[in-house]
Parts: C-alpha cells; sequence; structure tokens
C-alpha cells in the first residue's frame, strides 16, 4: 500500500542523513548476499548493487536542499571505499562506485564538489 511505501521511504531517508546512516542501510539490505557462487549469485549481488546505488543516489523529499543531501551523504559513500572485510569490501566498493557514477551523470557540479574533489585531494596535493 501506498501509506507503507511511504513510511518506509521516510524512514530510509532519516537513517541515510544520520552518521553511519549509509553503512546501515547497504549492510542491512546486502546482508546475505555473496553467499552463493556461479553466475546467478553473482548477477544477484550486481543488481542489488544498482539498486542500493539508485536509491543513495536518490535525494529523498524530506531533505531541505539537493546540496545538503549532498553534503551529508557523499563523505559516508566514500567511507565504503574504506572497509577492511574482503566479502563485504567488494560489495560496498561496487555501491560506492555505481552510486559516484550516478550522482555524477544526474548532478555534475555537486559530485565534483562532494565526491571528486574530496577522493582527489591527496593527489592534487602532491
Amino acid at each position: 500500500p501506498g501509506w507503507l511505501r511511504r513510511l518506509c521511504g521516510q524512514l530510509l531517508s532519516e537513517r541515510l542523513m544520520r552518521p553511519n546512516g549509509v553503512q546501515a542501510v547497504v549492510r542491512g539490505i546486502m546482508e546475505g548476499t555473496g553467499g552463493g557462487t556461479g553466475a546467478e549469485a553473482a548477477a544477484v549481488d550486481w543488481r542489488k548493487c544498482d539498486t542500493v546505488a539508485k536509491i543513495l543516489a536518490s535525494c529523498p523529499q524530506q531533505c531541505l536542499s539537493l546540496e545538503d543531501y549532498y553534503r551529508l551523504v557523499c563523505p559516508q559513500i566514500l567511507d565504503l571505499l574504506h572497509i577492511q572485510d574482503k566479502l563485504t569490501a567488494r560489495q560496498f566498493q561496487r555501491v560506492a562506485t555505481t552510486t559516484l557514477l550516478t550522482m555524477a551523470k544526474e548532478h555534475p557540479q555537486l559530485a565534483e564538489k562532494h565526491l571528486l574533489q574530496p577522493m582527489l585531494a591527496p593527489l592534487l596535493r602532491c
């Protein structure tokens, strides 16, 4: 029903914009993925990663501005690239890179400011 979809969307949005919210949402959705073998398991894994990336790249209705959303969520997306556990890191890196690409296509200026510049800052300092 529509009311349940709106409520779930609101709760998801609120969680994403909290500290470590992106990682919690990604862990919750990706839980149980990656345990299988073969082409079918890999395809399911990729589809889940793409779906999570689309969710992360979409600014929720509850957010006051797209700039605020990017400011809160992009550092958390970059943090997904630094996960230590190998299996989890692979999934999180897929989600992070797909989200980064989606955000860069949809809002290039904001993605450059909140994702690309922080990610490339060490190289620019050299």
